[in-house]
Parts: C-alpha cells; structure tokens; sequence
C-alpha cells in the first residue's frame, strides 16, 4: 500500500525519483526500494513525505479514516488534474 501511494503521490507532482531523494537527502535507490515494497520510511521520512505531498501519515499507510474520495478507473493525468485542483484550493484557503 505505502510503496503505490508514494509513487503515485511522486508521479502526480511530476517528481523524479531523483529529485525527490534530493527534497529528502537520501539516495534514489532508497526511493525506489519503498516504491518497490523492499522497504519502508522512517518515522521521520514518513512525516517528511506527508509535508511533501500534503497527505496524512495515515493516509501513506493506508490507515486513514477521513473522507476520501474513490479515484478508482482515472487515468494518470486525470489523477493528476485532480491534484492540482486540490492544491489550488488549498492554496485558496490559505490566502483568505
């Protein structure tokens, strides 16, 4: 679950593997080992990568319990209109 959630969370903010191990410090291989399931965040990678992508820790595990909303049969750039469209409203909110 966490190795889908984020390469698809990387993929929708047009990230490389490679420049997301430069926002975290770490290698690209270690990128690619959690989106292979190989292995897992930190804690602290965890919480980095939450801010990055502005998910909940619970939702990188799969835990999260808020409402959610079923992305199921959209395509990448579907995904990714819709994440932009969430940020721009987060943005939104912001300036008020």
């Amino acid at each position: 679950m966490i190795a889908e959630r984020i390469k698809m969370l990387r993929e929708n903010k047009q990230l490389s593997q490679s420049e997301l191990s430069k926002k975290l410090g770490i290698t690209r291989s270690s990128i690619n080992a959690w989106e292979m399931g190989i292995s897992t965040p930190s804690t602290t990678y965890l919480v980095e990568l939450s801010q990055i992508f502005h998910v909940s820790i619970d939702y990188l595990l799969g835990l999260d319990k808020n409402v959610s909303l079923d992305i199921t049969g959209l395509d990448t750039e579907q995904v990714r209109i819709l994440t932009d469209l969430a940020e721009h409203f987060r943005k939104e909110k912001n300036v008020k």
